[in-house]
């Protein structure tokens, strides 16, 4: 019976595979988040806008994105979004790294549709009348939200935009179904070639959940820096 042993992941390729998965797992999270967070205000101002065409794409893209499972978003970008393409530009995109691309494309997405619903209860905890202000003052409906409503409304969205990050990081692990060389993917590629199940999942483990704690950490010390106040 094998010893668990997790330093023999420590040194050589084993590590250098892992470290990359690990690397690369950041790099979807923090492109998705920053992709993410523009989409999911201009979503959230669209479902508040008192046009109603815009209030109803924004709605379409918000139920249509979230009651699809990020699984399924992986797969469809992954093999069925390029079979809409020209057959040139499909050859083009599979010689790069088009399975991290798709992730990306995927997990923006996703997180999107719902980072803009915690945005859009934020704006709308902030009284009316203040929208009301900016408009009376001159301002029309896109400048009164950036310069009165959103500024206001930060303390309120911060928190829940933190743990919508904490489950991007976590929602990159969905990648390694469409191939993409993250954590998991690594961290089955070395148990593969080295038959240490219990070390190599052990290193996933510890990974996602190190990176978990820094970002609920983040969060508690935001809430703690900037309470909200009640009235």
């Amino acid at each position: 019976m094998a010893h668990f042993d997790l330093s023999l992941l420590l040194a050589g390729q084993y590590r250098e595979w892992l470290l990359a998965g690990l690397r690369l797992s950041l790099e979807l999270t923090a492109i998705a988040l920053i992709l993410a967070l523009p989409l999911a205000v201009a979503v959230a101002l669209m479902r508040l806008s008192p046009v109603r065409l815009l209030r109803a794409m924004g709605q379409a893209f918000v139920e249509g994105i979230r009651n699809v499972p990020l699984l399924v978003h992986m797969l469809f970008w992954y093999f069925g979004a390029p079979e809409l393409l020209p057959e040139s530009l499909r050859e083009r995109l599979n010689e790069g790294n088009f399975e991290a691309l798709s992730a990306i494309v995927a997990l923006t997405l996703y997180t999107a549709a719902y980072m803009s619903e915690d945005i859009r209860s934020g704006v709308r905890a902030i009284p009316s009348v203040q929208l009301e202000a900016g408009r009376a003052l001159g301002f029309g409906y896109l400048a009164s939200m950036r310069l009165i409503v959103l500024p206001q409304a930060v303390r309120i969205i911060v928190p829940p935009l933190i743990s919508q990050t904490l489950n991007l990081w976590k929602n990159t692990s969905i990648a390694t179904v469409i191939g993409v060389g993250e954590l998991m993917y690594q961290a089955a590629k070395v148990e593969t070639v080295s038959f240490r199940s219990a070390e190599a999942f052990s290193f996933a483990t510890i990974s996602y959940l190190s990176v978990s704690l820094i970002i609920t950490g983040l969060a508690a010390w935001y809430q703690r820096r900037h309470p909200l106040r009640t009235a």
